[in-house]
């Protein structure tokens, strides 16, 4: 797809909300005690046009996983590939492969904004290798194989690619991070830290199940990351959850300029102190970076995805699809490869989906101000946010930090 301007037109409040409201109960699956990454933005256009052609209780629950009526799928679908492909920094691609053999029907087809549209040959090893290079190619060698493999019986193949890379408008400082408390208490870890007289780039969510600490980290591209940071009991589900909440404006958030004195949230302290010179109020920010990779079965999260009825060939002589194609069809398989790399200087991100089917010192100190600390030093979530629409790109779970690496830092 290519860049159509410099202006990024959002998709409609309808689409974003079904996209995050996934990334929601995608989060709500995930583990507490081992870090992923994954991207709703990557499966939901495929789920999308799926349940468009499908038929029955497949399409029923394509379409409650989608979380809009099956008609109005594709065109949702649509304008989510469109409105992320004008995000700056980002490129998303759409790609079909099927069998010669396999009639497909033109309404679905032209639905359908493919940037490749490829023909499998039924050798797996050269279909593979013809996915692999398409998936390395749409992601800039940050996914550089499809997640899923073809075999001789694979007739359809719906994968989608998106990359994403932002650089931040005030790059973090490297340096050392030792946690007095907590998972990592007492690791020297790789640290990022830095300073601004913004206090209203942090925030603390109220969500029924506890305080959630957001940081915002603004990149230049519109696409920012919000770093979450719950109370010690909640997990992935509570914590990423409350930050769609907060997106969505659904729970109130009080912002750093109006913190109270004291433990104003998790991993958030605001104290007065004194200084040599007048100064504003400043936010101290100190976190960790991370590289989080993950891949994901789809097919092993059936209910959640809607792919309980789709993935069943008994008794389904005539398939569940025949909106897609004249023959049965039937899905073989579903997976998602994920990474997402936060660092001093900006962030990026990509995922490739696919879905496979077959037949069937202490100087004179004499002002006082304001200083908010905001420490990420426990396992935390994060959302990547196109800043306008408000649509999470990439979510994830960090658990395990980059150790601090003396060499690299003298």
């Amino acid at each position: 797809m290519r860049r159509q301007s410099s202006t990024t037109r959002s998709a409609t409040r309808s689409t974003v909300r079904a996209v995050n409201d996934l990334t929601a109960k995608w989060a709500a699956t995930a583990s507490a005690d081992r870090g992923t990454v994954f991207s709703a933005p990557g499966v939901w256009p495929l789920l999308a046009f799926l349940a468009d052609g499908a038929t029955g209780a497949a399409r029923a629950e394509l379409s409650e996983a989608v979380g809009l009526p099956a008609d109005e799928a594709a065109s949702g679908a649509r304008e989510l590939l469109a409105a992320m492909d004008r995000v700056r920094g980002m490129d998303a691609a759409l790609g079909l492969w099927t069998r010669r053999t396999l009639t497909l029907r033109d309404a679905w087809r032209e639905g359908v904004p493919v940037d490749a549209l490829g023909v499998l040959t039924g050798d797996p090893a050269v279909d593979a290798a013809a996915l692999d290079a398409w998936a390395a190619e749409r992601t800039g060698g940050q996914i550089p194989r499809m997640p899923a493999r073809p075999d001789k019986d694979t007739e359809f193949v719906l994968a989608s690619a998106l990359a994403l890379r932002t650089a931040w408008l005030q790059p973090f400082d490297d340096g050392l991070m030792v946690p007095e408390t907590g998972p990592w208490q007492g690791r020297s870890l790789a640290g990022l830290h830095r300073s601004t007289s913004l206090l209203d780039r942090v925030g603390v969510a109220r969500s029924a199940t506890g305080s959630v600490t957001e940081l915002k980290v603004l990149g230049d591209t519109g696409v920012d990351v919000h770093l979450l940071l719950g109370e010690d009991h909640m997990g992935p589900g509570a914590v990423l959850g409350a930050g769609v909440d907060a997106l969505a404006r659904r729970i109130p958030v009080v912002p750093g300029t109006h913190m109270p004195y004291g433990e104003a949230g998790p991993g958030l302290e605001v104290r007065r102190v004194r200084a040599m010179s007048p100064r504003p109020a400043t936010l101290h920010v100190a976190t960790v970076p991370f590289t989080s990779t993950a891949r994901h079965d789809l097919m092993a999260r059936h209910e959640l995805f809607g792919l309980t009825t789709a993935k069943d060939m008994t008794d389904a002589a005539e398939g569940h699809f025949p909106g897609i194609a004249v023959e049965p069809l039937a899905l073989q398989r579903g997976e998602q490869a994920a990474t997402a790399t936060f660092s001093a200087l900006g962030f990026r991100a990509a995922a490739v989906t696919v879905f496979m089917a077959y037949g069937a010192g202490l100087p004179e100190e004499r002002y006082v101000t304001t200083d908010v600390n905001a420490t990420f030093d426990r396992p935390f979530g994060f959302l990547a946010v196109h800043r306008t629409s408000r649509l999470v790109l990439a979510a994830g779970w960090v658990t395990d930090p980059e150790p601090y690496r003396e060499d690299e830092h003298h």
